[in-house]
Order: structure tokens, then sequence, then C-alpha cells
């Protein structure tokens, strides 16, 4: 019944970043990259998995997370690679079934190969996990129907932090615009019910932002007919 009393309170606008923090864990070789999972901190796989959305890119990555593209150009095993880009972080609970996951396909290709692949010394494997940093915007929007008009101008940290990091953050693993809907008894079922289908891994930041928009600004056109 808590979540009732959000239709009273503005929804704030945060903006973030990424501090990439090293651990100083490395892996070489195949072998190595699964020892290193089955301990690393739970931090770090969401940093391989989440983090190349805020980095600087200069084109469309190929892989959709570190350790896919590591497999591909690194170790040269493309196979891997292509079973590890499609694995979507958002169908796990949980960042430890995630990180089992992972492992389970890494020991699969084990078990295939007659050879573990190495990389090459100064091409290891560095795994980093991240702070997040937030900031104010001193943004907020009093009505649903506000978003049309606020959300195309948003910046993608922000569409990190209130979808993307949001599910990490909400025990029912759902985004910061779901959250604030549901506190209008109701009224918006439907507009949820369409952002929950959006599956943010396969897409941009910016994408993300255009394809959020556009749910806002069709929902409220058909509430007008």
């Amino acid at each position: 019944m808590a979540s009732r009393k959000l239709q009273n309170e503005p929804f704030f606008i945060k903006d973030c970043a990424l501090i990439a923090i090293a651990t100083g864990k490395q892996a070489q070789n195949l072998r190595e990259l699964r020892d290193d999972l089955q301990t690393i901190h739970p931090g770090s796989i969401y940093y391989h998995f989440w983090g190349g959305l805020l980095r600087p890119r200069f084109d469309d990555p190929e892989y959709n997370n570190d350790f896919a593209a590591w497999a591909a150009h690194s170790l040269h095993d493309k196979k891997l690679a292509e079973r590890l880009s499609i694995i979507d972080p958002t169908e796990f609970s949980s960042l430890e079934d995630l990180r089992q996951e992972l492992i389970e396909a890494i020991e699969e290709r084990l078990d295939e190969s007659d050879f573990i692949p190495w990389a090459k010394r100064d091409d290891r494997f560095d795994f980093i996990r991240s702070q997040i940093i937030i900031f104010d915007t001193h943004r907020k929007v009093l009505k649903p129907q506000e978003f049309v008009t606020v959300l195309p101008t948003v910046s993608v940290g922000s569409i990190f932090y209130h979808f993307i990091d949001a599910c990490r953050r909400s025990p029912d693993a759902i985004d910061d615009f779901q959250h604030w809907l549901d506190g209008f008894d109701g009224a918006y079922a439907d507009l949820c019910q369409q952002i929950s289908e959006i599956d943010p891994y396969f897409s941009t930041l910016t994408e993300l932002r255009t394809e959020l928009a556009n749910l806002f600004r069709e929902h409220f056109r058909e509430a007008k007919k």
C-alpha cells in the first residue's frame, strides 16, 4: 500500500556515471577466466555486462558484453563469443544466477576444446567493477503526461539510472518509471505493461530513450481520443 503514496510525490530525475575500479584480477586463458568468475565480486559481472552502455564508443559493438568481446578478439574463439553474446542478463533474477550461466557456458566450451585458448600477455582480461555516481539534475515530473516532452531531453545517464540500474536496486526488479506509475491506482497499468516488455540489453541507451519516449507519446495520444 505504501506505493500508492507515490502519486503525491514528483518523479525526481537523476543522472549517473559509472566509475571503473580495478579488482587486480586478470585472466590470460579460458580456464583462468572460468576460475576467476567463481569468486569475482558480483559488481564486476554487472560492469562487464552493462558498463559498455555508458562507456564512450565510436561505433556499434559487435558483441554485447566484455566477456564475449574478449573471447572473440583476444582468444579468437568465435563460437564461444557467440554463445556468451546471446546471454541476456535481464533473464536472470540475480547476478549469482548470471555468474553461473557464464561459468557453465565456459565449462561447456572447455569440454569441447582439445586445447585451452590463450590471449597474448598484453591482452589479458582485466576484471573491473564499478561504483555508480549519482547526480541531481534538479528536474522533476509531476504528472505522467509530462514525460512526453521530458523524456526526449534527458541524458543517457538518466536512462541508465532509471531504467537499467533501477532493476538492480528494486526488490521487485522493476524500473523507476513503472514503480512511479504504479502509484496511480492502476490508471497506467497498460503503459506499465508496455514498458515491462522492453528488453534494454540489446539496445543502446539512445535507442532506449527513444523507445520510452515513443511509448509515452503514443499512450497519451490514444488517451486523448
